[in-house]
């Protein structure tokens, strides 16, 4: 089954030239079925790359996804066309009045500043808060797991000595856990971060469980038990030539960044770049809507209960 996105959204074109199946909306309302509800609250400047990466994740599965998208009304946004927000974006007024199936919250390029200093902190709050009583379950990516982490739980993270950049190999830290179902025990995933949140720090959080994590980058992905919320400090989401893209935009502001390890061949970035996390992060975004949402919630969304610890 596809994800249902409106056909002028720039994605559409691109996923559907890519064999991904997706579908506009006056095809999946004639159909008699309920599809999950899912809400990305994009926080990237680049929001049509973000969301164009996040709906090729999402579309890999056999359910139906009726996707919306979120920006931050307290925010002005210089890297997107004001049409774009206007024809595919809504604010969290216009939506907090209903419940979701699912909900992603993405990363932001604020992880130096202080979370109380970013722009959109008191607006992300409220979203946060929300999603406690009208998201089954919220999976948090990069610096907007970070946020959650202090928000909910008051976790700290802490400065790197520089950035931590490039494809890492994970051990998966439970194979029985549903989001890790079909996992090889090691896999690669990209990071791309300022900042980390260590191991020790998650204790913080009940019933929460680390399952995957890197020697070099740390903790990966951790879930609370229930699996209502989930946390991702990397970034699987990201297609081949992100990375580049950052690189090629750090060295031309002339910031000393590493070559991103383990991407280009030979760490060489004159040569090719080699994907290898391709089907890990399919697979992971599979499992949570499939095992986390699918499975899980209720029928007749507005019967979703507040989350528990």
């Amino acid at each position: 089954m596809p994800i249902v996105i409106p056909e002028k959204l720039p994605a559409f074109d691109i996923l559907k030239d890519e064999n991904i199946f997706v579908m506009n909306d006056w095809r999946a309302y004639s159909q008699d079925i309920r599809p999950l509800q899912i809400c990305i609250v994009n926080l990237m400047p680049t929001k049509e790359e973000t969301e164009t990466q996040l709906i090729r994740m999402l579309a890999n599965t056999p359910l139906q996804v009726d996707l919306h998208l979120v920006r931050m009304d307290s925010h002005d946004s210089k890297n997107t066309r004001q049409e774009h927000l206007d024809n595919f974006y809504q604010t969290f007024d216009e939506i907090k009045h209903r419940k979701f199936d699912g909900m992603i919250i993405t990363g932001a390029p604020v992880e130096t500043l202080p979370y109380e200093e970013v722009d959109y902190w008191t607006e992300l709050a409220e979203i946060m808060t929300y999603t406690k009583s009208n998201v089954f379950s919220t999976l948090h990516l990069c610096w907007g797991a970070q946020a959650a982490l202090y928000y909910h739980y008051g976790v700290q993270r802490k400065m790197l000595e520089q950035k931590l950049f490039g494809v890492y190999l994970h051990d998966v830290k439970d194979l029985k856990s549903r989001l890790m179902r079909g996992f090889d025990e090691q896999f690669f995933a990209p990071h791309s971060r300022y900042t980390q949140i260590e191991r020790e720090e998650f204790s913080k959080v009940p019933n929460i469980k680390i399952l995957a994590e890197s020697d070099e980058a740390g903790v990966h992905i951790a879930s609370l038990k229930n699996r209502r919320q989930i946390f991702v400090q990397g970034h699987g989401e990201y297609d081949k030539f992100t990375l580049k893209k950052e690189y090629d935009r750090d060295i031309g502001k002339g910031l000393d960044t590493k070559v991103p390890l383990n991407y280009y061949v030979a760490d060489d970035p004159s040569k090719e770049v080699i994907m290898k996390w391709r089907s890990h992060a399919q697979l992971f975004f599979s499992n949570w809507l499939n095992y986390c949402v699918y499975q899980e919630t209720p029928y007749d969304i507005n019967q979703i209960e507040p989350l528990e610890q």
